[in-house]
């Protein structure tokens, strides 16, 4: 896999630092794009690098992080190609990447543990597209994308 960039406001910090050291477990390359520390900031400041870098292609994945992880999916969403997925089980998170390709996982971090993000984590990163049926449907989204924003 390619790299994953990750990033979090101050309400998911802690748990984006124990999913770092989970992703350097499973072996798996990522570049941190903050924060770093608890003081309280705003998570579009954090959430955009990392919807850009999946955007551009120039990260395949990536993980969001915030209080409750609407905010960081509404955010990551604004951006062409990006399909980020706010999950809190496991089923969804096998689901977002079998039939949605997502390719950012936003996760609820006054939501989640740390034990199920650890889960939710390693099933999303495993988990491949189907395509067939599935890829229709992405396809209509991407229209639609296109219709909306002029591209």
């Amino acid at each position: 896999m390619g790299r994953l960039a990750i990033a979090s406001d101050h309400a998911g910090r802690e748990l984006k630092e124990d999913l770092k050291a989970y992703l350097t477990e499973l072996g798996v390359e990522y570049v941190d794009m903050g924060v770093n520390s608890d003081a309280s900031v705003d998570y579009p400041d954090y959430g955009s690098p990392v919807a850009e870098k999946v955007s551009s292609g120039e990260a395949e994945k990536g993980v969001l992080i915030c209080g409750t992880g609407i905010g960081m999916s509404i955010l990551a969403n604004k951006y062409r190609g990006v399909r980020a997925a706010l999950v809190s089980d496991v089923f969804t998170a096998r689901l977002s990447r079998e039939h949605n390709d997502a390719n950012i996982l936003v996760i609820g971090g006054r939501v989640v543990g740390k034990g199920l993000a650890r889960e939710m984590l390693k099933i999303w990163l495993e988990t491949r597209f189907e395509g067939g049926r599935h890829q229709k449907r992405l396809d209509k989204i991407t229209e639609v994308e296109r219709k909306v924003n002029g591209r």
